[in-house]
């Protein structure tokens, strides 16, 4: 996809995501159905519009999101070891009557809309169904990290329109803070100074513990990451 060039992030060695372009900066609220399950994004508070600002990377600050440089003081290990092959070369292809659904699993970030109404994997194998297909498209489109992605018979992405934001993402039915969820074809700048992939979804790391850095690998949920 084409870059939003007007915004950049920069991600520093050992230190914060450095934003600028002015991106828009808000709360993103995972909401659930009666049962529990990750159905809906809901939008919360919005940060004051920022032309430059830091988001704290090591999951320290004590002014989260921003960085407070906290990393420093603890010896913030940033080190990036995701792949950086494109996403297309990483993923599993699982065909359906009238989709095929791409999957990278090592960019989960545990949102699990994914799992809603007998999983995403076996609803693409029922595409032939209206209702199966639409939870499909729907499925996919919520998936912060962009760990899947819906092509038509036509080989055509079915994504999603994101304006270029940045989304602090909350986990309430878990009780965890989630990653900063990247939207719109943001470019990000690695430390060594390589452009990343653009995508139209990226979930970046936020708690410091991914094993996957920059990207988001669901850490969080396991070590109960919180905002406080």
């Amino acid at each position: 996809m084409n870059p939003s060039s007007e915004f950049q992030i920069r991600i520093t060695l050992d230190g914060p995501y450095l934003v600028s372009g002015g991106v828009p900066l808000a709360k993103q609220h995972i909401g659930t159905n009666a049962d529990g399950e990750s159905t809906e994004w809901r939008e919360g508070e919005s940060y004051p519009a920022l032309p430059k600002y830091a988001l704290c990377r090591c999951g320290q600050s004590k002014k989260k999101p921003f960085c407070d440089g906290t990393h420093a003081a603890i010896d913030f290990d940033g080190t990036e070891t995701a792949r950086r092959d494109a996403f297309v070369d990483q993923a599993e292809v699982i065909d359906g009557p009238t989709m095929q659904l791409l999957d990278a699993p090592s960019l989960c970030a545990s949102a699990r809309f994914c799992d809603v109404k007998g999983k995403i994997w076996n609803l693409i194998k029922q595409t032939d169904d209206e209702a199966a297909q639409a939870l499909v498209v729907e499925q996919a489109a919520h998936c912060p990290s962009g760990r899947l992605v819906v092509l038509d018979k036509s080989r055509n992405t079915l994504e999603p329109e994101l304006a270029p934001s940045i989304g602090v993402t909350e986990d309430t039915a878990m009780n965890v803070a989630g990653p900063l969820w990247v939207r719109g074809g943001i470019p990000i700048t690695s430390s060594d100074g390589k452009r990343l992939e653009v995508r139209n979804r990226v979930a970046l790391c936020r708690c410091g513990a991914s094993k996957n850095k920059p990207y988001c690998d669901g850490t969080h949920v396991s070590i109960h990451f919180r905002d406080e």
